[in-house]
């Protein structure tokens, strides 16, 4: 189950860039590295951490089951657990705050408006006549 924090992230990176995420990790593959892939290796980040805090608090749910008995060796998988969580929560927090501090300095950048056809030059004068001399008296 994808969740709010990974799924907002990757809503706000495709606005930005105006594509879904697959195509611009297809994109970024052809390209050197810049501000796409970042974002899309910050975006893989979060995920990752989200991905570790679900199976870390399912493990942990396991382990405090009310039908199982917890013992010495109990104990230390249950520490390591909540040890395992907490850091998956702070890479999670760490990475959100990251990206978004990096997708608030950014912004898109609307299309150019079509210029406005150039004013046509008005028809050159008709020529002027030439001066005659002037006669003299």
């Amino acid at each position: 189950m994808p969740h709010s924090t990974s799924t907002e992230i990757a809503g706000r990176v495709e606005d930005l860039y105006g594509a879904p995420l697959a195509h611009l990790e297809a994109h970024a593959r052809d390209q050197p590295p810049g501000m796409i892939s970042a974002l899309l290796g910050m975006h893989d980040d979060l995920t990752l951490a989200e991905r570790s805090i679900d199976f870390h608090r399912d493990r942990l749910a396991q382990l405090l089951h009310p039908e199982r008995q917890i013992g010495g060796p109990e104990v230390s998988h249950l520490l390591d657990g909540a040890r395992r969580l907490t850091e998956a929560v702070a890479a999670r927090d760490t990475q959100t705050k990251s990206v978004l501090a990096v997708l608030q300095s950014l912004a898109r950048v609307p299309a150019p408006a079509p210029s406005p056809p150039s004013p046509s030059l008005p028809p050159p004068a008709p020529p002027r006549p030439a001066d005659s001399p002037a006669h003299s008296r």
